[in-house]
């Protein structure tokens, strides 16, 4: 089968690039000494999740659904790194007894009792990273806060054993996709390692154990400069890449190994642009990577073969299955667009601006060694 047999809209998966990035992202971990745990919300492949580790994990979670896919495909060691709720505690304990060792997170002290007096009911013990808050803003406690410490002690009451068992810190620099300097993501990098350290140091002086201390984003992966005193790093975007991660360079747009591939269904002549069947939907309305690249639009035109967009070429508007392709200065461009290269029926292929929510319409990826070959089909899971 070929690119130009495929049904469009179709998720594209360059197994290449794939490997080339998975390789590079190891060999950091290794230099710096840490675990790598990906972040398996970008793929949510059980095939990515085996290149990316070599093996069946350890790997990072965003949804109890991925946990439950990935735990039947043999990876056990699972990080749970969206802050839970009493309600979701039921299948956390399911988990367990299927056999995962699988980490939760909080930052919220009347939740890490409810965590511990649940687990006492159900006779498990849940594992449990504190959230630290480095600077994103989101979500987790501040390094020097006082709670830091309150929920360690509600999650770990004295001579409990069944409950809950605090194992360590877990941070988030995902400011750092605004980052507009290479500089400042190895600021922001730091910045994150400092913090992260800080809330082990105090939970460790006050009696408290902590062998985990978890930070990661791919931005901050890729420029750290030291990592000492951490335990691992959970990037994930690293996987794919984008057009956001090529704009905080943490990558060149010739390591992007996810596209999509799109038909040409109609050419509007007066308004000087092509119509594509890849809209909203197949694309996501993220414009994220505009803050870097301003007229990137919805994402990059490439040939269904071709390693780097086309010059001046991108999605500027979307509908939920129409996407307006045009000159990337903008909708009014002069020059004609070159209708006659790209006749209705033809087939283009877009580069994501994040790759993430891209993917999160798709149940599978269409593998190709860099050609125009497919090679294999590879499975994914969606939903919560």
């Amino acid at each position: 089968m070929q690119l130009n047999d495929l049904p469009t809209p179709a998720l594209i998966l360059d197994r290449q690039r794939l490997a080339q990035n998975v390789s590079r992202m190891r060999a950091r971990a290794a230099q710096f000494g840490v675990s790598l745990r990906p972040h398996m919300k970008t793929a949510k492949s059980a095939r990515v999740a085996e290149l990316a580790t070599g093996g069946k994990g350890p790997i990072t979670v965003s949804t109890l659904a991925e946990a439950d896919y990935f735990c039947k495909r043999g990876f056990r060691d699972l990080t749970y790194a969206v802050g839970i709720v009493p309600a979701k505690l039921d299948h956390v304990a399911k988990l367990q007894r299927d056999g995962a060792d699988i980490k939760v997170i909080t930052d919220n002290v009347d939740v890490a009792r409810q965590i511990a007096a649940r687990g006492r009911d159900l006779g498990r013990k849940f594992r449990v990273l504190i959230e630290i808050d480095t600077g994103l803003g989101r979500a987790g406690v501040l390094p020097d806060a006082p709670e830091l410490t309150a929920i360690a002690a509600a999650l770990a009451p004295r001579n409990e054993e069944l409950g809950a068992e605090l194992v360590g810190v877990l941070a988030h620099a995902g400011h750092s996709y605004h980052s507009h300097s290479v500089g400042e993501v190895k600021k922001i990098a730091e910045e994150e390692r400092l913090g992260a350290l800080e809330a082990a140091l105090r939970l460790r002086e006050a009696g408290f154990p902590c062998p985990v201390v978890s930070v990661g984003s791919t931005p901050t992966a890729v420029h750290a400069e030291r990592l000492d005193g951490i335990t691992e790093i959970r990037p994930g975007n690293f996987v794919f890449f984008d057009l956001f991660q090529a704009g905080v360079e943490s990558c060149g747009m010739e390591d992007i190994a996810v596209s999509v591939l799109a038909s040409v269904i109609g050419h509007h002549r007066g308004r000087n642009h092509l119509v594509i069947d890849a809209g909203a939907l197949a694309l996501s309305k993220d414009t994220g990577a505009n803050e870097h690249r301003p007229g990137t639009g919805y994402g990059l035109i490439c040939l269904p073969g071709g390693k780097v967009p086309l010059p001046g070429l991108a999605v500027l508007d979307v509908h939920q299955e129409h996407g307006i392709v045009a000159h990337a200065k903008g909708l009014d461009a002069i020059s004609p667009l070159p209708f006659d290269k790209f006749p209705v029926g033809s087939r283009v292929r877009v580069l994501p601006n994040h790759s993430c929510m891209t993917a999160a319409m798709y149940d599978r990826y269409y593998v190709t060694d860099g050609g125009s070959a497919i090679v294999d089909e590879w499975d994914r899971v969606n939903g919560w």
